[in-house]
């Protein structure tokens, strides 16, 4: 049985793809693809885990500053979505993160993320079987949520979203979808972002929630990859 259900789910994984180049606030639409998104270059494709060892992981293949990009303005508290292109969905099970990277003073325009960042969002599972795809929080939604943290100190980020699939992860195959938008945060600030990071650095190709087995009878309990979440002081 257990074969069966991987040799279905693999057969259509290849229709199952999505990159999230379409940025939301507060609920609302803002601007087309890649407005605010940086174009990669593997369209909706995703990358694997050879990438956690390069800088295209910070915002995906080909991803660079420059070109049309715009950077549009959010206030700390704002609810900011990643929605996936052409009405697509997030059709495989895993996690997904939201990490920031605060520009220097040259702005997010021309600012390559080599900087330090922090992770400011995770979502993981809503139920108890992480075999199952839809104890997945992501599973079938069509975006990723979350909310700019009150204390954000003001300035222009690299906001980075990603959303890691599963499904081939037993065989070291875990797909990366991964997109980086520029985002202008105002606000009071007065927090103190942490831990932080540099990316690449924050994943190794063995780590137990990415090189994962969903499809064993008895699935490991799912530990999230990464730095922990920032708690908003």
């Amino acid at each position: 049985m257990k074969s069966l259900l991987l040799l279905a789910a693999l057969a259509v994984s290849a229709d199952a793809h999505y990159i999230f180049n379409i940025l939301m606030v507060n609920g609302k639409k803002i601007g087309g693809e890649y407005t605010y998104v940086r174009r990669n270059s593997n369209s909706y494709n995703p990358a694997f885990p050879d990438i956690v060892e390069k800088a295209d992981l910070r915002c995906n293949v080909g991803a660079k500053p420059g070109g049309s990009v715009q950077t549009h303005s959010v206030q700390a508290g704002d609810r900011i979505g990643f929605k996936v292109f052409n009405n697509e969905l997030i059709e495989h099970p895993g996690p997904g993160f939201i990490y920031f990277s605060r520009a220097p003073e040259g702005g997010v325009a021309t600012y390559d993320g080599s900087g330090d960042w922090f992770k400011v969002n995770e979502t993981g599972l809503c139920g108890t079987n992480p075999g199952t795809d839809r104890s997945w929080c992501s599973y079938n939604k069509d975006k990723l949520e979350f909310t700019v943290p009150a204390k954000t100190p003001p300035g222009e980020y690299l906001v980075r979203v990603e959303h890691i699939g599963l499904h081939e992860g037993h065989k070291n195959r875990a797909q990366f979808y991964i997109t980086c938008a520029q985002l202008k945060i105002d606000g009071p600030g007065g927090g103190t972002p942490g831990p932080l990071v540099k990316i690449p650095g924050i994943y190794k190709q063995d780590d137990p929630g990415i090189r994962y087995d969903k499809w064993t009878s008895r699935p490991a309990p799912y530990v999230m990859p990464g730095p922990a979440v920032w708690d908003g002081n």
